[in-house]
């Protein structure tokens, strides 16, 4: 039986064999033909394994072959529709285990949802070690050498380097054969970081079927993907935690169930492609509200300035030189809630009365009157190892492993299971609301507490789990509490980039990167991440910066979100009037961001490079931002894909350098070495 849910510029095509066997036949944006059979064993669409049984392969550490595959038979489908697409859910079932495996699929976008959802049918508790969410073979589709055709996109991502994607080609990967090879190539995560060493993402082409997908994983803690070949073909695989990479175990109750962390593929004819359906997908997911959507521009006091010593009187003229440029937000940042040191005495979230001898409030209320809205840090997930609550917390409060407190660079873990954390959370976010009228939380997290806690868990990665999704769950019920509230996310900058908490949260710190030209490079490859209406960059400029510099930090930030910050107090006229130049600039485009769909003409930046530059298409026009860094070469022609009829500089006005159509290409010169520009070309 052959079921088709194909759409347009995507191809979903499943297979039910005469023994009831379901395979993903075909997951692309093209059919090709291909001689080979596909081999049902190892191409199910659900990929279990249960403790104390078979993995009937040949497999190394491959989630292959678990017996599982070979026992689940095809019950039922349905395909229905519903507000985002057709939904379509597959039904398998064996003597003791149900799977049911959800595909969302999205009108106009060339992009899935997946998930499965796994119940214990029969009479004995059944352990879980892996669940798939989403399991395809024959990524490879085509006659030609798959070593010959296939790129695999990596997204290494570190503090200071985020976004910082690699491509190869298979044998660089160590895959050369197929049909026998227990090599593969992973990418997982283990802790409550999602990112802290490559984003929950990966992309492949196949170069034959003119095929591209690109994959998040939707979760803000461990998780893994592989690919490999399965008897003459190449698989994918994308899961949430499992015991191999993750110290993940889940018993299984009779008649329990266990819902695995959504994942989402967008297909296209190649990267670029697949990236612009990505981010058509990651826009209807995400839960705006109207404060957040107008994109307005924030002044935070941390990088570059204040550095977590705020007091009232170094925030005051701070608060009148952002309102001088024209910030609508102003946050304050870390170190308002000590006397000193404060790294290890973190947790209750009270105000330093000698910074603020006229209260906290008074800063706020300065905030107000200077026409913008106040904000504030906090890291509400962890408590500091010298904090007077951490005597009185319980330690079921904190993550456990093997009888101790889990302690990660002088700070304990909360549970966000447990009701006295969440109360905790909540009472806290209560005042800063309520007692200091701050419209916007800075919500940073600066720990990575490994793989878990035992307590009230199967595994320590089944407490990781349930950790992670009660976090998610409390920061629903603090939107629905405070609807206009701004929430920001951040974890050492992009160390969780996530589309769990981006869902969630509205904005994203993107990096902490303190080099305005390093700060580059990670700005024009994060549109790959995270939305340009969601990712924000600093802008920072140094004391008595000269105008290239500051133009270069303004450039970093103007096709996606802004974070001022930077010693403005210490500028120039003529560098404040560029800052303010850049920032009307902004609020003339930022309505268009929303719908921007990111390329890039000079390829994926890297470290290094000379030139780059990202675009944004938009329904009439493209910008694009485009920066020299060291090299002797003062011009680059970009091509672009389509005839140009003009290019116009829309930031700075006085530019040193020029930018020129010529055919359909532009051709930029920047007489100065770490300098940039903003284009528009229609």
């Amino acid at each position: 039986m052959i079921l088709d849910f194909s759409q347009k510029n995507l191809k979903m095509i499943f297979e039910v064999d005469e023994e009831k066997r379901t395979m993903l036949k075909h997951f692309g944006r093209n059919v090709i033909e291909d001689s080979r059979e596909k081999k049902p064993m190892w191409s199910n669409i659900a990929e279990i394994h249960v403790t104390g049984e078979n993995q009937n392969d040949h497999h190394g550490a491959k989630h292959t072959g678990s017996s599982r595959s070979f026992t689940l038979r095809y019950v039922s489908h349905t395909a229905t529709e519903n507000e985002f697409g057709t939904k379509v859910e597959f039904l398998l079932a064996d003597d003791t285990l149900q799977a049911v495996v959800h595909y969302q699929l999205y009108r106009e976008i060339a992009a899935v949802r997946a998930w499965t959802v796994v119940t214990n049918i029969g009479s004995e508790p059944l352990g879980l070690e892996y669940v798939s969410s989403f399991s395809y073979t024959g990524i490879d589709e085509g006659a030609r050498s798959a070593n010959e055709k296939m790129t695999v996109y990596v997204p290494h991502n570190s503090v200071n380097r985020e976004a910082n994607w690699s491509h190869h080609s298979l044998g660089d990967l160590g895959i050369y054969s197929l049909g026998g090879s227990i090599k593969r190539f992973c990418c997982s995560n283990t802790g409550a970081w999602s990112a802290k060493e490559y984003l929950p993402m990966g992309a492949f082409e196949n170069a034959e079927s003119e095929n591209a997908v690109m994959w998040q994983i939707e979760h803000n803690g461990s998780w893994q993907w592989e690919i490999a070949d399965a008897a003459n073909m190449l698989y994918l695989k994308l899961s949430g935690p499992e015991e191999q990479e993750n110290h993940w175990y889940k018993e299984l109750g009779v008649g329990e169930s266990f819902e695995s962390v959504k994942v989402a593929l967008a297909v296209g004819s190649d990267f670029e492609g697949a990236l612009a359906e990505l981010t058509k997908y990651r826009r209807t997911i995400i839960r705006n509200n109207p404060e957040n959507a107008a994109l307005p521009i924030i002044f935070n006091d941390y990088m570059n300035c204040l550095g977590g010593n705020p007091t009232e009187e170094k925030e005051f003229p701070m608060i009148d030189k952002a309102a001088e440029v024209g910030a609508e937000y102003y946050c304050m940042d870390a170190g308002w809630y000590a006397d000193g040191g404060w790294w290890e005495t973190v947790g209750e979230w009270l105000p330093c009365e000698w910074r603020f001898p006229n209260g906290i409030k008074r800063v706020f209320d300065y905030v107000r009157e200077k026409g913008m809205i106040p904000g504030i840090w906090v890291e509400i997930e962890v408590m500091g190892i010298h904090c007077p609550l951490a005597e009185v917390f319980e330690d079921e409060c904190f993550f456990m492993r093997h009888g101790k407190r889990v302690i990660d660079h002088g700070r304990y873990q909360l549970d966000f299971r447990h009701p006295s954390v969440r109360k905790h959370a909540t009472d806290v976010i209560d005042r800063l609301i309520s007692e200091y009228g701050v419209g916007y939380l800075k919500m940073d997290y600066n720990i990575e507490p490994g793989m878990g806690t035992e307590v009230d868990a199967d595994s320590f990665g089944d407490g990781l789990l349930g950790h992670n999704r009660a976090y998610l769950a409390w920061l629903d019920e603090l939107k629905e509490k405070y609807p206009s509230l701004i929430i920001e996310c951040c974890s050492s900058g992009g160390m969780r980039m996530d589309y769990a908490m981006l869902q969630r949260g509205h904005l994203q710190s993107v990096t902490d990167m303190t080099s305005a030209r390093h700060n580059a490079v990670i700005s024009a490859s994060s549109a790959t991440a995270v939305l340009p209406e969601q990712g924000a960059i600093w802008s920072y400029p140094l004391a008595n910066a000269d105008e290239t510099s500051v133009v270069l930090n303004m450039v970093n930030v103007l096709l996606q979100r802004i974070h001022l910050s930077g010693k403005i107090t210490q500028q120039s006229d003529e560098s404040l009037a560029l800052i303010k130049e850049g920032l009307d600039c902004y609020k003339q485009i930022r309505s268009d961001i929303p719908t921007a769909i990111p390329f890039y003409p000079m390829g994926l930046p890297k470290h290094g490079d000379e030139w780059f530059a990202v675009a944004h298409r938009y329904q009439d026009c493209i910008r694009m931002s485009v920066w020299r860094m060291d090299g002797e070469n003062d011009s680059v022609t970009i091509p672009m894909s389509a005839s140009i009829s003009s290019c116009k500089v829309l930031y700075p006005s006085k530019l040193r350098g020029n930018a020129r159509v010529a055919g359909n290409a532009v051709t930029v010169t920047l007489d100065t070495p770490r300098s940039a520009i903003l284009l528009e070309i229609r």
